[in-house]
């Protein structure tokens, strides 16, 4: 018997993630999608892991570049997360009017996020129609600032201290 997928979504509604933004660049093209699929792994090595559907463009991007970058989206992002989550159609760049930097690669982080991490590839897995990346943290930076944003039964959501 195969589950049902939306049996799975609905029950994962019930998983609380923070949302962050994963970017890639290659040969002067970069894209970016919102993920709620990271993980710290390792710290001794510094190892994260993420999942990318595979037919998207930033799925591309990080495998032809072995390489990415991740925002930690803020409590005050959320439009962010609607942008690169593909969620607002008529807009073609999603990179258009955010304000970006780089830390050591040339993949594009958002600032006003709550921390920023400059990976490599070290493996990559298929799994379904996606790809878990295993990667290594080379370059991070928390700002320990702000909450961040949260999401929730299909909700955006704000800690409470």
């Amino acid at each position: 018997m195969t589950l049902d997928p939306e049996q799975l979504r609905r029950a994962m509604r019930a998983w609380t993630t923070g949302v962050a933004v994963i970017t890639a660049a290659h040969e002067g093209q970069r894209y970016g999608m919102t993920v709620n699929s990271f993980t710290s792994i390792s710290l001794e090595p510094p190892l994260i892991s993420v999942t990318l559907k595979r037919l998207t463009h930033t799925h591309e991007l990080v495998e032809r570049s072995g390489e990415f970058a991740l925002t930690v989206l803020s409590a005050e992002q959320k439009d962010l997360s609607d942008r690169f989550a593909g969620k607002i159609p008529e807009i073609t760049d999603r990179f258009e009017g955010v304000e970006t930097e780089t830390l050591l690669i040339n993949a594009p982080l958002i600032k006003g996020g709550t921390a920023y991490f400059n990976c490599r590839v070290a493996n990559a897995f298929p799994v379904g129609e996606n790809t878990l990346f295993i990667a290594e943290v080379i370059a991070a930076r928390g700002e320990g600032e702000g909450d961040p944003l949260v999401y929730h039964n299909r909700v955006f959501w704000k800690l409470v201290r």
